[in-house]
Formats: C-alpha cells, structure tokens, sequence
C-alpha cells in the first residue's frame, strides 16, 4: 500500500471505517442522538390537542404530541404493558386518550396511563408510575427539540449556543422570528449517505464552484471555495444585479421585518450538532432536519418557511424552494457518491483537508471527543 505523503497543505479526515462501521453508528446513536437535544418535530405540524408525530431518535422511536392545553410533550413510544408499540403511524390525531393496539391501555395527552381492562380490579397500580415514560423536550424556531438523556445538557450551552458562536450576538437569529412563519414548501430526501458526510458538505464550500451553478451566481463569494459563511458573524452578499435568493436571481419577497440593514442581501448558515442546518436569507428561513436511520443512510426533512402573509396569499415560491432543492440535490448526490468508497482500502485511513476545509478538523475532533477518544469500545 502507498503512504501518501505528508504536506502542512493537507490534514487527515477521519478513516473510512467511521462511515461504515455499524458499531460506531451504534456509538454516535448511544452518545449523540440519544445524548443531546435532537430536533424532532416542528410545533406548527401539532396544531391542535390530540395531533402526534412519531420520529425515530438514535434507537429509539419518540411520540411527540399536543395537550387539552396547548403544550407539546414527548414520550417513548412505548406501552408501559407489554412493550408494543402504542403509535405506529407516522402521524395521526386522537380525540382525547392514547391507546395501545395491543391490550388497549390507555393513556391522556400528559402520559397517564388512565385505562386498561379490568385495571379497577388493580386498585394497588399506580396510574402515574405506569404512565408513558416522559422525553425532555425544549422549543425553539417554532421546533420541538427532544433530548432521551436521564440528565439533557444545557440546552443555552449546546443549542442556542451554536447560533451566538455562528452570528457573534444572541439576538441576531430573533431577527428572523422564525418561531412565527409559515411552512412554504417542505421536501423529504432518503440519501443513501451516512450523516457525517451531508455535515461535512454542509459545513465546507471547497466543491460550491464545482458542483452549485445556480447557489455561486446568488453568492460568488463561494466560488473561491472558502467557507465565508462560518466566519464568526460574516453572511455572503448577494452578487451584484441579484434582487433576490431565488434560483434565477429574481425578486423574492419583502424582507422579514425585523432583519436589520447589515443583514440584508446576505446569507448565513448555521450547523447546530448533531443534525440541524440552519439557512437565514433576509425574505425566509430554511431548516434541515437530519435523521440517521443506519450508518449508510439519512432521511433529511428541510423546510421552506416564510412570512406568514406570504403563505397565505398563496404566492409562488417555487423560485426561492427551487435554488436551495437544487443545492440539497447536488450535495446529497456527492455525498452518495462518496458513500461507497468509504469501504475501499484507498479510504482506509482517509483522505486529506485542503486548508479551505480545515475548519472541518474542529467537527472531527467534536466527534472523537463525544465517543470517548474514538475507540470502538462497548457503549451501555
């Protein structure tokens, strides 16, 4: 085997191994997705008491749903009996309780478990105890963040601080108020692609000249490939003659009304780790939600959110959907592409960062540090 030589041009990637290797995606399941705060599901789609979405959280599958009262709770989708499955739609709406399939126990929108047959013979059940097993959930942008661990980190220190660290003021992202718009567009992609490579495309614009025709004539910047839009409160500017983030540099819509003058005409992107991008543009926002299914695939839920007048109006935004789902498409094609030579022994030890990646080395040595040094030991 040739040993390619060492260049202070080039830093190592991590191996193949960890894109392919079932152990360490059960790793990266145990210690991230089940470990910090995941964005599940975004509050707007549990419009009214009794809605639930069902999402899959590393190996667990989570119900999130709406109160008699207003508020959104998560719990594992799991019956306190004998373990079935309690929902197994993906989404739906009960009219007050819900209820397994299997013995019909019961539970209301907060948990309890309220009904079973013949469970008033059993007056010694604790109906609280027995209850659905409760998820840490935390709203923020208009989304449910669930964090499945006994003790959820800070979610100022790890969530909202990606965003203050990206934009250098905390108050920068309420500018956008996407907490109140309305969903647009929203597109579901199954990439066939482990999740680090669609973070690692995300995080880098090396290959924006390359393969994002239409994204470097609305940004030229990203044609000299650096990634402009990770240096600390930097958005890339619109080009010159581009009146709008539309896949023809056409006119969008009216500014968000309280993005500021410095940030108009100008794009920031935030990652928030493990699974979420962040896309600020001054007219809409938009949201990428990652979900890993296995260590080769990567279902990505991203949402096109706009003013709410806009929606309503029933204005076309197929302009402004179609440039970023042209991008999503190109990435998540390189990112498949990639995906099958993670297994060659050309990969074996990985491959390079040119200097324009090498901020990409900081997401790497993240991830080491979150799986204990990076060896493959047993995760409990």
């Amino acid at each position: 085997m040739t040993t390619t030589p060492v260049s202070p041009s080039l830093i190592a990637t991590l191996p193949g191994r960890y894109y392919t290797d079932p152990e360490i995606f059960r790793q990266e399941q145990a210690l991230l997705f089940e470990s910090m705060w995941f964005c599940a599901v975004r509050g707007a789609d549990l419009a009214t008491p009794g809605a639930f979405r069902t999402v899959q959280v590393g190996r667990e599958n989570v119900i999130i749903t709406r109160t008699r009262t207003g508020e959104l709770r998560a719990f594992l989708n799991v019956c306190r009996h004998r373990g079935a499955r309690l929902c197994t739609q993906e989404s739906g709406e009960v009219r007050r309780n819900l209820q397994c399939p299997y013995h019909a126990w019961t539970y209301d929108l907060d948990g309890r478990l309220v009904a079973a047959p013949n469970l008033i013979k059993m007056p010694d059940v604790d109906r609280v105890a027995y209850g659905l097993i409760k998820v840490a959930l935390r709203e923020w942008l208009g989304y449910a963040w669930v964090s499945l661990a006994a003790e959820p980190p800070s979610f100022e220190e790890t969530v909202l601080h990606a965003a203050v660290e990206r934009l250098g003021d905390a108050a920068a992202i309420d500018h956008y108020g996407t907490e109140h718009l309305a969903l647009g567009r929203r597109i579901t992609y199954d990439v066939r692609a482990n999740w680090k490579l669609i973070v690692e495309n995300f995080m880098e614009c090396y290959h924006c000249a390359t393969i994002h025709p239409e994204l470097t004539d609305v940004l030229p910047e990203f044609t000299d490939g650096y990634a402009a839009q990770y240096y600390v409160g930097h958005g890339a500017e619109f080009g010159d003659g581009v009146r709008g983030f539309t896949v023809d540099g056409s006119e969008g819509f009216a500014r968000l009304p309280d993005v500021s003058d410095d940030q108009d005409r100008r794009y920031y992107a935030i990652t928030v780790k493990p699974t979420v991008f962040i896309n600020l543009v001054p007219d809409h926002v938009i949201l990428h939600r990652m979900f890993p299914l296995a260590q080769d695939r990567t279902v990505v839920e991203c949402d096109w959110l706009y003013a709410p007048e806009v929606v309503a109006s029933g204005a076309d935004v197929s302009k402004s959907v179609e440039l970023f789902h042209r991008v999503n498409e190109q990435d998540f094609e390189a990112c498949e592409r990639t995906q099958p030579a993670m297994t060659s022994r050309a990969y074996r030890n990985g491959g390079v960062l040119v200097p324009n990646e090498h901020h990409l080395g900081i997401f790497h040595e993240w991830l080491i540090d979150q799986l204990g040094g990076g060896h493959a030991g047993p995760v409990h």
